[in-house]
């Protein structure tokens, strides 16, 4: 059906000569303020692109020169500019002496549970409850390389087995099995001792055996009882906490192809404030050892 422009006869606007099922369509005009409002809109967009960074283009900025990023890195210079007196101080005080100034005290703790979400709580969770897989608690009193702000301080800034750090934490454990140091029964009889250590052994007659073996190969680093040794970082192997599981195919597994867990020297990465206020919130957990 050809179209037909005709008046409509009840409204008396012109209709746009569609009809469809005997509806004719009127062609009804924009209110004129929504086309001022639609033309403003135009004419403010066009303004805008030239004044700020709108274009998909690398380094297109407006000539304002403004961009969000620029705008958050003075506000972080502001801020970092007031916090500046604090960290000094921070900076310039060892943990104790921090731990001893309530004000600072207080500070440390409140900066170093942030640094700590930022950096640290991948690995040993949000409240420091570790994780499988070799990831230790730090909120326990069970520390493998001691416990006390000194401690803590020292491997917090310089980690432990990574390449980045001459003076980090580098003990290793032998590979019993794979480096054939002991055979396959010797290990079996070696993870029944340890298991008794801590009063779960299975097998009585492997554990006897195993206790001769432990004495010659394990006790030099983990202690004839197998407490320990800090300055070694050798786990204590008596208790009921276990780093990579304390079950026995976890043990075998330990025993055979040894554990390196490796963690990075944040000394390095961080300030040194920072790093003093992990110390210090690390400290505070729940498995800080007293000076």
């Amino acid at each position: 059906m050809p179209t037909k422009i005709e008046k409509d006869a009840v409204s008396g606007t012109l209709t746009t000569g569609h009809e469809w099922d005997g509806i004719k369509e009127l062609n009804t005009p924009l209110p004129k303020w929504w086309l001022y409002v639609f033309f403003a809109t135009i004419a403010f967009a066009a303004v805008w692109v030239v004044l700020y960074p709108a274009l998909p283009i690398q380094g297109a900025t407006g000539v304002t020169g403004w961009t969000a990023r620029g705008a958050i890195e003075q506000e972080m210079a502001e801020h970092a500019r007031k916090l500046e007196p604090r960290l000094a101080a921070i900076r310039a005080a060892t943990p104790e002496q921090i731990l001893a100034d309530p004000e600072m005290r207080n500070f440390a703790l409140a900066g170093g549970r942030v640094a700590f979400a930022n950096n640290c709580a991948a690995c040993h969770g949000a409240g420091g409850q570790g994780a499988q897989g070799g990831f230790p608690s730090l909120a326990d009193d069970d520390w493998i390389w001691g416990g006390k702000l000194a401690d803590i301080h020292q491997t917090i800034a310089h980690g432990i087995r990574n390449a980045e750090d001459e003076v980090a934490r580098t003990t290793m454990m032998p590979r019993f099995l794979a480096d054939g140091l002991l055979k396959p029964a010797q290990v079996n009889d070696v993870a029944e001792h340890v298991l008794a250590l801590s009063g779960r052994a299975a097998d009585a007659a492997a554990a006897q055996r195993g206790a001769a073996v432990f004495a010659e190969n394990c006790a030099s680093c983990h202690g004839d009882g197998g407490r320990g040794n800090r300055e070694l970082g050798a786990p204590n192997l008596a208790d009921q906490v276990w780093l990579y599981g304390g079950d026995k195919a976890a043990v075998v597994q330990s025993v055979s192809y040894a554990r390196a867990g490796v963690m990075p020297a944040w000394g390095a990465r961080l300030d040194p404030a920072v790093v003093n206020m992990l110390t210090v919130y690390v400290h505070s957990l729940g498995g800080g050892e007293p000076e």
